[in-house]
């Protein structure tokens, strides 16, 4: 497939596919000013070469693999000549003396240079790519002056593919550019782009390697309220992962394990004021918390969630009618009441 020249793009594409809004560039040249690093057509500037080459194009049109435009370099001021001084004598022979020779510079003795032991060079670790992760067609190796796009599994990946690459670091100095990890150097940005790497790999930079995430146990707001039958316990966190989301129920215990984006978990050992019916008793994830349902394994109202021995006021339950707590004026109640304990 033909490859996009404008700049910024520099894609794959396919002219069946090829439409008026398919490409997004930059019409102008690179600007390299004071360590910022940007383009002409667009105002955004960056410190480093990466974030340089992840500037979004300005403008919109049709991928193309015509030659692109060559920007004339900025005029320069022109330099005034000054004057030549006028002779000051004239020898016999004709010759002109402008003033008296400058005395010949006294040469100082160069140190001798010491002789170091050759530093053997630091070898470079290839990070690999992590092939369980699916790569979704046309993505650009990530290595520096690679600029391969993947294909499909058979044709990007395998022992037969080379990737030709810079291990080192954008250098522009005085006009020139190159790479540090090798010694050529040109003058036109174009010509550092298809700059050939000096070193080479079986194995494309797609998505990188699989790293190791590190866990973060963190705090999650909860509340309940309760029923005459059940305690409604809700944890207040966002984007739990339902399939690993674990709730256990014991007797007199619930024990909680949620996992959230990012690598955060929330763990909660909770001891019960009092005893369930872990049979009875359910959960359910929701978008920004999860619900916990636990089953009273009698009939009485808990003062407080967990077990507490300064809990002094009960909301009590019974039936509807005279006879009942709600709305009597006689308190009536259930024979295992915690109010007994109190007289």
């Amino acid at each position: 497939m033909p490859v996009c020249t404008h700049r910024g793009c520099e894609k794959s594409y396919d002219e069946a596919t090829n439409t008026d809004t398919a490409c997004t560039f930059h019409p102008q040249g690179p600007i390299f000013h004071e360590g910022l690093k940007g383009w002409s057509c667009c105002s955004k500037r960056v410190i480093s070469f990466d974030q340089f080459l992840a500037i979004p194009g300005c403008s919109i049109g049709r991928h193309t693999d015509a030659p692109r435009e060559e920007f004339a370099p900025a005029p320069s001021e022109d330099k005034v000549e000054a004057p030549a001084p006028a002779p000051k004598k004239v020898e016999s022979n004709g010759t002109e003396v402008y003033g008296a020779p400058a005395p010949a510079p006294v040469a100082a003795p160069k140190p001798a240079t010491p002789v170091s032991a050759p530093v053997p060079a630091a070898s470079v670790v290839e990070e690999e790519d992590d092939l369980s992760v699916s790569v979704p067609a046309g993505k650009t190796c990530k290595r520096l002056g690679c600029g391969q796009s993947y294909v499909s599994e058979a044709a990007s990946r395998g022992d037969h593919v080379t990737c030709q690459y810079h291990a080192g670091t954008p250098v522009f100095h005085e006009g020139s550019k190159g790479w540090s990890c090798c010694p050529r150097k040109v003058l036109e940005f174009d010509e550092f782009l298809k700059l050939k790497g000096c070193r080479t790999t079986n194995q494309h930079l797609f998505v990188g390697a699989k790293k190791e995430q590190v866990e973060e146990l963190v705090h999650c707001r909860h509340d309940w309220y309760q029923t005459q039958t059940h305690i409604n316990l809700s944890i207040f966190a966002k984007k739990v992962d339902a399939k690993t989301a674990v709730v256990e129920f014991k007797e007199r215990e619930v024990n909680i394990d949620l996992r959230m984006p990012d690598g955060k978990r929330f763990k909660l050992e909770l001891p019960l004021f009092q005893p369930i019916e872990p049979v009875g008793s359910s959960f359910e994830v929701l978008g920004t918390k999860v619900e916990i349902t636990m089953k009273k394994a009698n009939g009485i109202s808990w003062a407080t969630l967990e077990p507490s021995e300064g809990a002094k006021c009960w909301t009590t339950f019974g039936t509807t009618g005279g006879a009942g707590t709600v709305g009597s004026k006689v308190m009536h109640l259930a024979t295992d009441s915690p109010l007994y304990a109190e007289k």
